[in-house]
């Protein structure tokens, strides 16, 4: 018991240090600033609080509207160990736990439709509401099925994504995202309609990956075959953020073609570029007039995450072949990604992994937002 005790003293002060580091990072002047060392990609205790703090408040993306169209369309999935069922009830995207009332058996498996959930230990039945329906042989007199109704958590719809909250007091999605519509509505996401989506476990810590999907200054270096063609890093260029979202616009060199028409109020200027964002803390996409992609990120711990993306169109300007080929570009450059942030992640541990400075706002300005919104989650 001593030892233990030993133990949580020692990760408490651990993590208060770790905070105050945090802190002076965030603190760091305009024109100098740093990242975090690499510590805070790889602790346990740090994760652990980052888990039961910001993680578990914020607002994390759950897939696209378009995905739970019928009555009865469901995703299960787990978010920070909690078991969740995203599912379409009558006009409302509901999440309901994902734990029978009876004895705690995970009720739904994958992604499908169902009229009710059955658990398959004593065959509790439950509607896609959440409310038990039947109960074998519960006879008791102190049993009331109206007390084993599944539980809900906060979950709203925007811009065609569904996002979920763990917790029951959430704040403001609409203040998070206060600004965000100015930047992506003229592309409509709403109407985006999802032709692919694919989810697989990637070895590093989650901050790396909102990190590298949110700074053009890797582009032409990682991606020189996929990506440099259309979006060098040269001609990255900050853009607008706000209290829980950054963003950047990764601009075409002009002999390259639009991406498709794309939504009619778009400009030539939002033709001719992918406009990518960050809604923290967990959601990175980018939107094109054709094309919008969005990775939604699931922290497993310190060095593992689940990452679900998927692949949406707007209207009917891109063929089955150009899309086959659009979802076949895009795995290499998540593979490419993966690649690097996977043996960037076995380096962290590094005595020497310090923290380095950013390079200047059109570069990684995006990764001091993320920094900065990390900062004063923490704080909070």
């Amino acid at each position: 018991m001593n030892e233990q005790v030993a133990i949580s003293a020692f990760e408490t002060a651990r993590v208060s240090e770790m905070r105050q580091t945090l802190a002076d990072c965030a603190a760091s002047p305009d024109g100098a600033p740093q990242g975090l060392p690499g510590y805070f990609y790889n602790d346990p205790a740090f994760f652990d609080h980052e888990c039961r703090t910001f993680l578990r408040d914020g607002w994390h993306c759950v897939g696209r509207a378009d995905e739970y169209v019928e009555q009865g369309d469901y995703l299960a999935l787990e978010l920070l160990g909690e078991p969740l069922i995203i599912v379409r009830d009558k006009d409302e995207i509901k999440a309901l736990s994902n734990v029978c009332r009876h004895r705690g058996m995970p009720l739904a498996e994958g992604q499908g439709n169902a009229n009710r959930f059955v658990c398959r230990y004593h065959a509790w039945a439950y509607g896609t509401d959440g409310t038990l329906l039947r109960a074998p042989r519960m006879k008791n007199a102190g049993f009331d099925a109206k007390t084993c109704k599944l539980g809900t958590f906060p979950c709203v719809q925007r811009f065609g994504f569904v996002y979920v909250s763990l917790s029951q007091n959430p704040a403001d999605i609409d203040v998070e995202l206060a600004g965000l519509g100015e930047l992506i509505g003229r592309y409509e996401p709403e109407k985006y309609v999802t032709v692919h989506s694919d989810s697989e476990v990637w070895n590093c810590n989650w901050k790396c990956l909102v990190e590298n999907f949110m700074e053009g200054y890797h582009l032409s270096v990682v991606h020189p075959q996929t990506l440099h063609g259309y979006t060098p890093t040269g001609l990255s260029k900050k853009g607008p953020n706000g209290v829980g979202f950054t963003s950047y616009f990764a601009n075409y060199p002009d002999n390259i073609p639009p991406r498709g028409e794309g939504a009619p109020g778009l400009s030539e200027k939002e033709r001719h570029r992918s406009t990518l964002f960050a809604a923290f803390p967990c959601q990175v996409v980018s939107v094109a007039a054709s094309l919008l992609v969005s990775l939604n990120i699931r922290p497993l711990s310190p060095t593992s995450i689940r990452v679900r993306w998927s692949m949406s169109v707007y209207g009917d300007s891109l063929d089955g072949d150009t899309i086959d080929q659009r979802i076949a570009l895009w795995e290499d450059v998540n593979r490419e990604d993966r690649e690097k942030l996977e043996a960037m992640q076995a380096a962290l541990g590094s005595v020497f992994a310090t923290g380095g400075p950013l390079a200047e706002d059109d570069y990684e300005g995006t990764v001091r937002d993320f920094l900065l919104w990390i900062a004063r989650q923490d704080a909070a």
